[in-house]
């Protein structure tokens, strides 16, 4: 039985894929505004994250000193 070749160049991710669509399609300010959009809704999320972690933590300490 032979091995398989191996390949020597990489497939291309998804991603890659779609950031090559996109920088066929948009100018480099619409990228640019959208990554930063993007960019902002992953910091929103994670503000979010960190609230529901502080309130957690509060109302531990709060039950517990009942």
């Amino acid at each position: 039985m032979h091995a398989a070749p191996v390949r020597a160049t990489a497939i291309p991710t998804v991603t890659t894929a779609l950031r090559a669509v996109e920088s066929l399609l948009m100018g480099s300010g619409q990228r640019t505004a959208r990554r930063n959009a993007w960019t902002a809704v992953l910091e929103d999320r994670r503000r979010a994250q960190d609230r529901v972690e502080a309130e957690y933590v509060l109302k531990a300490v709060a039950d517990h000193r009942s």
